[in-house]
């Protein structure tokens, strides 16, 4: 069985040293944070991306370092995703939950490993410095053993390392064809990709996925832009209020596990003494959402006019999902002028 790194003891990040094993590496040895094809598709090279100090980098310049033995695995995962992603949403529901959860969760790992290493010389100091946030990097830590499935096939023994959503936007409503965001205080990411918006919690083990399942199932529809940020903005509430940090637990694998596997983990929560989440508040979701919804215009007094029911596009007044179209008149209601 591998011994799993933890590049929090000591806080090894930076190059030379490769992002999954620890093991020493050379420059040449890294891989970019978002993949070739991803940047290919999407025109992502040279894009400007703002980092929390309110520095400036490009989606290309973000690299990791990865031993060269490694380098296969990471391939096979990026042309499973590249084909799915290709092929459309249906295709990346198919895939196995935990592997969509990896190729994001690289992703993610990446952009927390340049926003720390950019804070360790910032443009601007951020109020709040990452690692200085021990409750964070607690919750980074775990994240991370997760994340040591992309090293070798892993068995996540009965759960998921964490809640992955695929949603279809509509094509008939005018949005950016690729977006990203990402908040590393609630460890969550979404993705936009022509039609395709992925949303993913990555350490909460599979409770925002159950939370959210009738939300989820309803909202397999194409969605209004709008539909799709209040989904968002549901997930990343949820993470919010996540209230657990999962202990994570490698072992061998024995035969009752996966066939192939090679690690197998465990994740266990105390939830005898502790709640999952922190109880709900309308007037923090309402916040939330307010920021989501800004492109179009509405108002926190407009969202939360019923403090009892914020207002919602995914659903009527009678709690029943409406379409793309329905939610398109409903928005054009509430803001005309």
């Amino acid at each position: 069985m591998i011994t799993l790194y933890d590049p929090f003891d000591g806080m090894q990040f930076g190059p030379g040293r490769c992002f999954l094993t620890g093991q020493p590496v050379g420059p040449a040895d890294t891989v970019p944070v978002f993949p070739d094809w991803l940047q290919a598709a999407y025109g992502l090279a040279e894009r400007p991306l703002h980092l929390l100090d309110q520095s400036q980098t490009t989606y290309g310049a973000l690299r990791l370092p990865l031993a060269p033995t490694l380098h296969a695995r990471l391939a096979e995962l990026e042309a499973e995703v590249q084909a799915a992603a290709q092929a459309g949403p249906a295709a990346l529901r198919a895939l196995p939950p935990a592997r969509l959860w990896q190729w994001l969760g690289r992703i993610f790992y990446g952009i927390f490993v340049t926003e720390l290493l950019q804070q360790q010389e910032p443009l601007i100091k951020p109020q709040y410095p990452l690692a200085e946030n021990a409750q964070l990097v607690q919750r980074f830590r775990a994240f991370f053993q997760l994340l040591q499935g992309l090293r070798v096939p892993t068995d996540y023994a009965d759960f998921v390392p964490g809640s992955v959503f695929v949603l279809e936007a509509d094509a008939a409503y005018e949005a950016p064809t690729f977006e990203l965001d990402d908040d590393l205080n609630t460890l969550v990411i979404s993705l936009k990709m022509g039609s395709v918006v992925i949303v993913a919690t990555m350490v909460d083990i599979g409770f925002i996925g159950q939370a959210m399942r009738q939300v989820y199932a309803d909202a397999q529809r194409p969605l209004h832009p709008a539909q799709v940020a209040e989904f968002k903005a549901r997930v990343y509430y949820a993470a919010y209020l996540l209230a657990v940090v999962p202990d994570v637990y490698p072992r061998r694998p024995t035969p009752a596990d996966a066939p192939g596997a090679e690690l197998v983990l465990d994740a266990l929560v105390d939830d005898v003494t502790s709640s999952i989440f922190n109880p709900w508040e309308n007037l923090a979701y309402g916040h939330t959402l307010t920021g989501l919804w800004h492109r179009w215009g509405l108002a926190e007094e407009v969202i939360l006019r019923n403090p009892f029911q914020p207002l919602s596009l995914l659903y009527d007044a009678t709690g029943q999902p409406q379409s793309a179209a329905e939610a398109a008149e409903q928005l054009a209601v509430l803001t005309y002028k």
